[in-house]
């Protein structure tokens, strides 16, 4: 089945699949600053999806089945070395690219420390929330456009994907006070939000890496750093 039809099933009439407006990536700073609420109801609306008629972990397959038994096995075999395709043999990148083995393993022990945080924690997330891949209607709403990557994880994938994308955005802190005010519980916020920020930016550091994107490597890689530091102040 195709994924826009199997999402637009799985969804009902509660996401709107050929938006119109303007792309999310041409909004100021100011901009956001007065709309970051849209971007956060779209989230919630999406993780309120109903999966129950889905089992596992990790993003849909070619079949629309979600193959993890676990968030943790997701993890690890995202960066398997025998997977198909375009990451075969990817460690070979160690030697050649931007991207460390030591800095890799650090951050990826990261993940794996705070997945069991993110356990059980299961919805529908479109799990490619770049600004680029969003849109704002004439009234502020907001949609995503692209659900190839969509797949079944914690929600909080869909806000560290924002934050990964512009930091400067300050969008766990944003959520941090949005959730308070909304009655909305997030447990374990920080956990949850660096396992899902530590595992995407890795594989987005990955990505920029095998392209020899320097500039891309190094914004993701001094994110990545400073997350633990914004998420401590955050939450003391």
């Amino acid at each position: 089945m195709n994924r826009d039809i199997f999402i637009r099933n799985l969804t009902g009439d509660r996401i709107e699949m050929s938006p119109k407006g303007r792309c999310a990536n041409e909004l100021s700073v100011e901009e956001f600053e007065k709309s970051y609420e849209n971007f956060f109801d779209m989230i919630f609306e999406i993780a309120g999806t109903d999966i129950s008629s889905v089992t596992g972990y990790g993003e849909f397959d070619e079949e629309n089945k979600a193959p993890f038994a676990t968030l943790e096995e997701f993890i690890r075999e995202t960066f398997s070395e025998t997977q198909e395709g375009y990451w075969h043999n990817w460690t070979q990148m160690f030697d050649t690219t931007f991207l460390k083995k030591d800095y890799f393993d650090k951050i990826f022990a990261k993940a794996i420390q705070y997945a069991p945080y993110c356990e059980g924690r299961r919805f529908l997330v479109n799990n490619n929330t770049f600004f680029v891949n969003m849109i704002v209607d004439d009234v502020g709403k907001t949609y995503c456009t692209d659900w190839g990557r969509a797949g079944i994880m914690d929600f909080m994938m869909d806000f560290a994907i924002l934050d990964l994308n512009k930091p400067y955005l300050l969008v766990p802190e944003k959520l941090y006070k949005y959730a308070k005010t909304k009655n909305i519980e997030i447990e374990n916020f920080k956990e949850r939000f660096l396992c899902m920020a530590y595992f995407k930016g890795i594989h987005t550091l990955m990505w920029h890496a095998s392209i020899d994107d320097l500039e891309s490597c190094e914004s993701i890689t001094r994110s990545i750093n400073e997350l633990e530091d914004r998420m401590n102040k955050l939450v003391e």
